[in-house]
Order: structure tokens, then C-alpha cells, then sequence
């Protein structure tokens, strides 16, 4: 469908080999080259506002106090706790309106281009997967170390590592293709698998005195030796770009080329292969964290899919197509409660779909053969040319947002975190260095701007300064993850092509901690007072007014004729 070579990834490292003194350049041309062929989102849209109003995304009472500005934690805890009648403040009564708002401190500098780079659910643990092979996992329950306590101490053993953050282990990845493809962590954080452009994800423990071994599940239709010369994997035809542990951690869902796997750990055997799409199947995922049933596949065909497992036996066919985007899809996530997924697209566009609004298998038929993309459209270059069709003629998804820089490589999409925000918010990194952050409604509420990042000799929690102008940035940010329990971001940017990375730390800072923020805060008070003040000097008006008016009419009811 796309005039794309099959190994995107891959190609892409070709292409760095290749332009690596040109690479400033890029990144500056993504800046220059950059047209919003999209209208700014500035009202709330309807579509949204209903989700956010639905009590699918989180409690709606914090949202309501969102709209009415009424938002004084202080006295939401005190009327909570003096009244018995009233339920206990639970975190997403005080979490979920805060959003992490500056550009962000470094925390991290690796040597290797960081592609996964993630929280564990429970967000005790932040893991990082890279070019070079290696995995690293921090302890975020640990205090930080600064660089001066660890050079003093001579507690630095990795030298491509620099890092204020607790290492918790480092491993070192089996050899394949290129780079490491995806990564994810086990539901208990025992376990890590990861994948590369080779037929087989290993599977390691995440203990420091665990074992070290490097466990192969093989998707290949058949097994064999691993040759130790052969890193490129030559008698392999395909590769693995995105691995998920299932919610029980008991199988591995992956997806490669054009096909989608499961695999029984427990079995110790590959249980579901289904050519699912014309083209590579850049990332899967389960989409739900109950019955493990409902697979989502997401392909640069830009279609995505949804299978149940329990309908496969008897038809290969999907139970249904998600169809919207016009260019190949980079990213998808689950929601998790089996209903809402989101997909990040080549075509500029992060899309909302509800799994009960999929098209049929007769409906995809119809359109399958059909391209809305825009022709010779290469997403490895940093311009994106005016796109024929902002969606797919059978376009069902809910929502789309928009205001990121999909290009470069496989930027990746989430939904915040369900205990503290109800998973009111979207966000995603971006080519040009920025991460949006969006209201369901739509609109977007924060951009971070690593180009404003501070280094690590900044703490990460201490009051912002004053932000300095004039920059652009040379990261292209790749993965991001939202804290499950604070409102933190953490997210992974490469410097350039030559290799190396940047993680920064994102927190909500209140207006003590924001420049200005404080006398900012009360001119805009003021004023707001002042427009209520009028605007009630004016209704007040038109109330004498019309009762004035009222009197002269026979029968007219007025108070004074009480």
C-alpha cells in the first residue's frame, strides 16, 4: 500500500549511516518545513465532551469543578472530611486536573538511540531499550544520585550512562537486527522480553541477582539454532516490532511483517498466527486486561484490526477493521477496559476508536485496495506534503487529534493513567521535540518543549526558571509515559542520528515553582473579576429594564405585588 520499504526501522538506520554529517540539518528542517495543514482545535467538540461527560474516562464531578474553575484542593479535602455523608477524596479527586506543565529536567544521557523507554504499571520501575542491545531498568522508589556523589564514589560501571536515577540492572540484550524493537515489562515486574528485526523476542529476569539468562520464544514456523555469527539473521524473512505481555503475564502477543502471534508461555509454544495484514504490523496489543481475548493489530496498510481469539477456528477473519487514518500507523494503545483504543498515524493525525463502532469484514472488502495517502509520501523525511483527504472516506472513529510531528520513526501514543486522571487525557511525543498533551474534548492543554529542557544539574522539582527563547530543539521524542501515581512524564528524546539519547523528567509544578506564575495568576484574577463585575452591572440593567417594562403591561406579575 505505502511506498515504504517493509523494515522501516531498519532502513532508517541505513539511511543514519548514511547522512549522518547532514543530521543537524534534519532536525532544523523539520522546524522550517513544518505546515499546519490542520485547523487548531480551540473549542470543545461535541464527540469528546460527551466522552468526557460519559463516566467512561473517570469520575465526572472533577471535570464539572474543572469547567466552574472551583479547584482549591484544600477545601475539597476539608468538606470531604467534615461531612460523613460525603465519600472519602479518592486520587483522582485531586490528581486528575493536575497535568505536568513544564519542558521538563534531564535525568538521563545515554550514548544509544533509545526506542522503549516506559514506566511499569505500578510506575515503581522506568525501563529503557536501545540501539546498542541493552535494556536498562531504574528503580524509581530509590533517590536520585547526583553525578558528583557517583564520581566521587566511583559508582558509574556503564560509561555510556549518565544518569541521576537509581540503576536497578543493566542487561545486555541478546544480538539481532539493527536495534531492539520494543520491550515491555511483566504485569509483576519479574520479567522483561524484548524484541529485534528477527523472528524470536527473548525473555530475561529484571532481579539484580535473578538470573541472567536470555530466555528465546521463537515465532518461527520452525525452530533453529541460533548461529552466532550470524547477527543479521539472513534465513530469517521477518522481524518483531512490538512484543505485549498479556495481563496474567502468561503469553506474548507480537507482531511481525504482516502477521500477529500469541504465544503460551506456559505451553511453551506459539498458539496464534494469523497473516493479518498486506503490510508490516508495526505494533499490537491486547485490549483488554480481563479475558485476554480481543487482539488489536495496527499496520502501515493504515488500517487497524480487532480479533477474538475464540472466533479463529473457525475464520481467519477479523471481527472487525478500524478504518481513518490515510498513511501507515505507528503506534496503537488500549485503554484496557476492552472498548477504547487510540492509534498514533503517519498521516499527522492521533485517533480515538471505540471498538463497538468497527467496520465490518464486507465494509473493509469494499476499500481495502483503495489508497487516500498522499503518493510517494516518505515519513523518514521531516516534511509532510498537503495530504489529499484529512481521513478515510470510512472514516469511524470517535476522535482525532492533532498538533504533532509524526515523521522520523515510529512515534508512540498513550492514554494517562486511569487511577489519577481517569484517562481523560491523550498524549504522544513528536518529531520536532515538543509532547502534546490533549483533552479528550479535542483541545490541546499542555506542550512540553524539550528544547527548553534543563540539565542535570537542575532538580527536576525545584521552582522553574525563567525560560529562555531563540531555541530550537534537536530531539525527536519517541516514547513517553505518564506516572501512574504523580503527575510526571517522563520522556525519551534522540539528540540526533549519530546516536544518543536524552531522558527528561516532567512534573506539574503549582504557581510557587512557575516564573511569574504567582503575578500572572492574580492580573488574571483581577481582570476576570472584573468582566463578572460588568457583565453583572449589565444584567442588572436589563432586569430593571424589563421589570420597568413589565409594569406596563396588564395583569404583569411583579414581586411588589406581593
Amino acid at each position: 500500500m505505502e511506498e515504504e520499504d517493509n523494515n522501516d526501522e531498519e532502513d532508517d538506520g541505513n539511511e543514519d549511516a548514511e547522512d549522518d554529517d547532514n543530521e543537524d540539518e534534519y532536525y532544523s528542517s523539520i522546524h522550517r518545513h513544518a505546515h499546519n495543514w490542520f485547523g487548531e482545535v480551540k473549542d470543545p467538540q461535541a464527540a469528546g465532551v460527551a466522552l468526557l461527560n460519559s463516566g467512561d474516562f473517570g469520575k465526572v464531578a472533577p471535570k464539572i469543578r474543572k469547567r466552574r474553575d472551583e479547584q482549591n484542593l484544600a477545601k475539597l479535602v476539608l468538606r470531604k472530611s467534615t461531612r460523613p455523608t460525603i465519600s472519602a477524596v479518592q486520587k483522582e479527586d485531586y490528581a486528575s486536573n493536575l497535568v505536568p506543565n513544564t519542558n521538563g529536567t534531564t535525568v538521563a544521557t545515554y550514548d544509544a538511540n533509545i526506542y522503549t523507554a516506559q514506566f511499569s504499571d505500578d510506575s515503581s520501575f522506568y525501563y529503557t531499550c536501545s540501539q546498542d542491545f541493552r535494556l536498562h531498568i531504574f528503580d524509581m522508589n530509590a533517590p536520585p544520585v547526583p553525578l558528583s556523589l557517583q564520581r566521587r564514589g566511583g559508582i558509574m560501571p556503564d560509561p555510556s550512562l549518565k544518569t541521576s536515577m537509581a540503576v536497578r540492572k543493566t542487561i545486555q540484550g541478546h544480538p539481532g537486527r539493527w536495534t531492539i524493537t520494543d520491550a515491555n515489562l511483566s504485569p509483576d515486574n519479574e520479567r522483561m522480553i524484548y524484541s529485534s528485526i528477527t523472528p524470536t523476542v527473548y525473555m530475561t529476569s529484571t532481579s539484580p541477582d535473578g538470573s541472567s539468562a536470555q530466555i528465546p520464544i521463537s515465532f518461527s514456523d520452525t525452530t533453529r539454532r541460533y548461529v552466532r555469527n550470524d547477527i543479521w539473521g539472513s534465513s530469517d524473512s521477518f522481524g518483531i516490532w512490538s512484543c505485549r505481555f498479556s495481563a496474567d503475564g502468561n503469553e506474548v502477543v507480537a507482531g511481525g511483517n504482516s502477521n500477529l502471534f500469541v504465544y503460551d508461555l506456559l505451553a511453551n509454544r506459539r498458539t496464534v498466527k494469523i497473516l493479518a495484514h498486506s503490510d508490516d504490523v508495526n505494533s499490537c496489543c491486547w485490549a483488554d486486561t480481563a479475558s485476554g481475548n480481543v487482539l488489536v493489530s495496527a499496520s502501515d496498510d493504515t488500517f487497524l484490526k480487532v480479533w477474538d481469539r475464540r472466533s479463529l477456528g473457525t475464520s481467519q477473519k477479523p471481527s472487525g477493521v478500524l478504518i481513518g487514518h490515510t498513511e501507515g500507523i505507528t503506534y496503537v494503545s488500549a485503554k484496557g477496559d476492552g472498548r477504547y483504543i487510540i492509534s498514533n498515524g503517519k498521516d499527522q493525525a492521533l485517533r480515538l476508536w471505540d471498538l463497538r463502532k468497527m467496520r465490518s469484514s464486507l465494509e473493509f472488502d469494499a476499500v481495502e485496495d483503495k489508497f487516500y495517502g498522499v503518493s510517494g509520501f516518505d515519513y523518514r523525511y521531516p516534511h509532510y506534503p498537503k495530504p489529499r483527504y484529512q481521513a478515510h472516506p470510512k472514516d469511524c472513529s470517535v476522535m482525532t487529534y492533532r498538533g504533532h510531528s509524526v515523521l522520523r520513526t515510529l512515534i508512540r501514543c498513550h492514554f494517562s493513567p486511569a487511577e489519577t486522571t481517569g484517562s481523560q487525557y491523550l498524549y504522544s511525543g513528536s518529531a520536532d521535540g515538543r509532547i502534546h498533551i490533549w483533552s479528550l474534548d479535542g483541545r490541546v492543554v499542555q506542550v512540553l518543549d524539550r528544547a527548553h529542557t534543563l540539565p542535570m544539574s537542575f532538580d527536576p522539582s525545584s521552582p522553574e526558571p525563567e525560560p529562555t527563547s531563540g531555541l530550537h530543539s534537536s530531539n525527536c521524542v519517541r516514547d513517553v509515559s505518564w506516572h501512574s501515581q504523580e503527575p510526571v512524564i517522563m520522556s525519551a528524546g534522540w539528540e540526533n542520528g549519530r546516536g544518543g539519547s536524552v531522558i527528561a523528567r516532567h512534573e506539574w509544578k503549582g504557581l510557587l515553582k512557575m516564573p511569574g506564575a504567582i503575578e500572572d495568576w492574580v492580573e488574571r484574577n483581577n481582570q476576570e473579576h472584573a468582566e463578572l463585575a460588568s457583565e453583572r452591572r449589565h444584567s442588572q440593567r436589563l432586569a430593571e429594564r424589563a421589570r420597568r417594562f413589565g409594569r406596563q403591561l396588564p395583569g404583569s406579575f411583579d414581586s411588589d405585588d406581593l
